[in-house]
C-alpha cells in the first residue's frame, strides 16, 4: 500500500474507530427517554429534579460528547454518565452480561465485581431516595438514572454472545460496508458493528425528519394505551432487564436469516479471542436493509417509550419520600 493509501485508511479509521464511547441509543436516544419521562412526572418529582439538578450543575469545562448543555435539565442529564465514563471507571455500570440462551432467574451472577446496569440503578435510587445525602450525590443519582434506565433498555445492554454485546459482530449497514479497522487489524475491531447500529443507526433513522423533541412526542402518543399498563406493574428492573434479554435474543440476533449460534460464555478482551469471534462474524457477511430496519424499529420505540415512562415512575416514586 502507498503513502496515500496508508494516510487515508488512517484517515478513515480515526474517523469510525475514534468516535465517542458506545452509548446505548446515542444522543437522540437517550434524549427521547429523558423528554417522554417528563410528560409523565408528578408536580412533586418535576420540582425534586428541577432543584437538584439545578443546585448541582455539570462542570462547564466537561467535554459533552452529545453537544453544548440544553437547557432542559433532564435532556442534558441523560448523556452525563458516558461523558463522564473514563474519569469515573463505571463502564460496567451501563450494561450486564447475562448469556444467550439463558431465561429468568437470579441477576447476581451475571453482575461482576464493578456492578452492572442493574445494580447501579437500584443504588442511585437508594441515594436519591435518602433525603439526607449529599444534594451533589442526589442530582448525580438522577443523572445515573435518566441514563441508565435508557441503557437497560437497550437490548444489547441486556446479552452478550461471547461477543461484547454484538461489538464483536461486524454488519453491513444498507450501503455502508464494515470495515476492519487498519490501526489495530490484530483485535479484529470493525464498524459497522451490531451493537454500533443499535446504539444509534436503527433509531436515527426511524427518526428521519424527527428531532427528539418530536419523536417523544410521536412514540408517547403511539404508546399511551400500553403505559397505563406499564405503570400499574410498577418497578421491577429485574424483571426489566429480561425483558430486555428476550428483545435481543428475537429483535436483534434471531432477526437476520442467516443463523447466529449460542457461543459459550466468554468475556472478550477483543474480538479476536474466542477463536477470532470478530473474523468469524464477519465472514458471516450479516447486513441491515429495509426488513430488518423495520422490525428493528419497532422493538427500539417499544423499548424506548417504556424506558421513558419507567425512568418517570423511578422518579415519582423517589418524590414521594425525599423531598
Amino acid at each position: 500500500m502507498n503513502r496515500k493509501a496508508w494516510f487515508l485508511a488512517g484517515a478513515l479509521a480515526l474517523l469510525i474507530f475514534t468516535a465517542p464511547p458506545a452509548n446505548a441509543w446515542g444522543c437522540k436516544g437517550h434524549q427521547t427517554v429523558a423528554l417522554i419521562a417528563e410528560k409523565h412526572l408528578t408536580p412533586e418529582a418535576r420540582q425534586l429534579v428541577q432543584k437538584l439538578l439545578g443546585d448541582s450543575p455539570m462542570d462547564p469545562k466537561l467535554r459533552r460528547w452529545c453537544g453544548n448543555a440544553t437547557t432542559d435539565l433532564m435532556v442534558d442529564a441523560s448523556t452525563w454518565p458516558d461523558d463522564v465514563r473514563n474519569e469515573r471507571k463505571n463502564g460496567p455500570w451501563h450494561y450486564i452480561d447475562i448469556p444467550r440462551g439463558k431465561h429468568k432467574g437470579e441477576l447476581d451472577g451475571y453482575c461482576g465485581p464493578e456492578g452492572c446496569v442493574t445494580r447501579a440503578i437500584e443504588e442511585q435510587r437508594a441515594i436519591l431516595k435518602d433525603k439526607s445525602s449529599d444534594s451533589l450525590k442526589r442530582a448525580e443519582a438522577i443523572r445515573y438514572l435518566v441514563h441508565f434506565v435508557g441503557d437497560l433498555h437497550q437490548p444489547l445492554h441486556a446479552i452478550t454472545n461471547a461477543d461484547n454485546g454484538g461489538n464483536c459482530v461486524p454488519v453491513k449497514y444498507f450501503r455502508h460496508e464494515s470495515l476492519l479497522n487498519p490501526l489495530h487489524p490484530e483485535r479484529e475491531d470493525f464498524s459497522p458493528n451490531l451493537h454500533q447500529i443499535w446504539d444509534t443507526e436503527i433509531v436515527e433513522r426511524d427518526m428521519e425528519i424527527s428531532n427528539p423533541l418530536r419523536y417523544a412526542d410521536e412514540l408517547d402518543e403511539k404508546f399511551r394505551a400500553e403505559s397505563a399498563a406499564w405503570e400499574a406493574a410498577g418497578i421491577h428492573v429485574d424483571n426489566w432487564a429480561w425483558e430486555s434479554h428476550e428483545r435481543a435474543e428475537t429483535g436483534v440476533y434471531d432477526a437476520f436469516p442467516e443463523k447466529i449460534g449460542i457461543e459459550p460464555d466468554t468475556k472478550l478482551k477483543s474480538c479476536a479471542e474466542n477463536n477470532h469471534m470478530g473474523k468469524r462474524m464477519f465472514e458471516k457477511h450479516l447486513a441491515v436493509g429495509e426488513t430488518y430496519q423495520s422490525n428493528a424499529a419497532k422493538v427500539a420505540e417499544t423499548a424506548l417509550a417504556e424506558a421513558g415512562v419507567r425512568l418517570a415512575m423511578i422518579l415519582n416514586d423517589a418524590a414521594k419520600t425525599a423531598n
